[in-house]
This record gives structure tokens, C-alpha cells and sequence, in this order.
């Protein structure tokens, strides 16, 4: 069986350099890594490399819900392209191109079979909004 591969993709107004810097540093993760203002992401870890791992907490800021999301890195060409596998099997790849003075960054990762295609897509392309936010301020 194969799975739905999902894509989602913002043009953030910033450098490669500091869209990299943004998506990969503990500090500016917790920043923006999450759908919804009622939720946080109280910590995150990055060892990036290839076989290096990264986990971050995802929590209702009411403390009702939360997950820990964890993958081990495939490929890391700084600046360029992270691909990943996710603890439970699948796959992500996430490409970041130059576009004019800003940087496209373009998600395409495996859904899962608990939750509609349409939800998940809504979700990452909540967080890749937040992200463009954050990075853009």
C-alpha cells in the first residue's frame, strides 16, 4: 500500500540563511511550531545530520493534549533540502529555494491513516503560516 503524499508550501520574505536558521535552531522552533495560538512547543531538540534526531513537544497551553514529534534525519543539505523519517514510518522531505529575495519552503511529507488528508494538510499549512509569521517579524 502506498501512501497520500501530501504537499504544502509558503514564500517567506526572508534569506535562505535566516529561513534555515529559523527552521533548524531549538530556539526558534518552540517559537512558531504549532497550528493554533492556544497551543506551545515548550521544547524542541535538533541534531542535524543525516541519522541525527529531532523531537519537539507539541501541547494545548491548557494542558489538556500533547505529543512529542520525533524523526531521524535522511538527508540534510544545509540551506537546501531535510529529509526524514518519522518514528512511525513515514516520510517527509522539506526543500527551501531561493525565489528573489525571499525563500520558498515546500513540505511534502506521508499522511497517516487516523485523520482525513484534508485535516492533516490544514494542520502543517497552519504551522508552515506560523513559521512564515514568526521568521518574517
Amino acid at each position: 500500500m502506498t501512501a497520500t503524499k501530501i504537499t504544502i508550501d509558503a514564500t517567506i520574505n526572508a534569506t535562505p540563511a535566516k529561513v534555515w536558521e529559523c527552521w533548524t535552531e531549538p530556539a526558534h522552533i518552540t517559537k512558531w511550531n504549532f497550528a493554533s495560538d492556544d497551543w506551545c512547543c515548550p521544547h524542541a531538540t535538533n541534531d542535524l545530520r543525516t541519522g541525527g534526531k529531532y523531537s519537539a513537544r507539541m501541547e494545548a497551553k491548557d494542558g489538556s493534549f500533547g505529543f512529542d514529534f520525533e524523526v531521524i534525519y535522511d538527508e540534510v543539505v544545509p540551506m537546501k533540502r531535510i529529509a526524514y523519517t518519522m518514528l512511525d514510518g513515514r516520510a517527509a522531505v522539506v526543500d527551501f529555494e531561493e525565489t528573489g529575495g525571499a525563500t520558498k519552503v515546500t513540505t511534502t511529507f506521508d499522511a497517516e491513516a487516523q485523520n482525513p488528508a484534508e485535516m492533516q494538510r490544514n494542520g502543517w499549512q497552519a504551522i508552515l503560516n506560523n513559521f512564515k509569521k514568526y521568521t518574517e517579524a
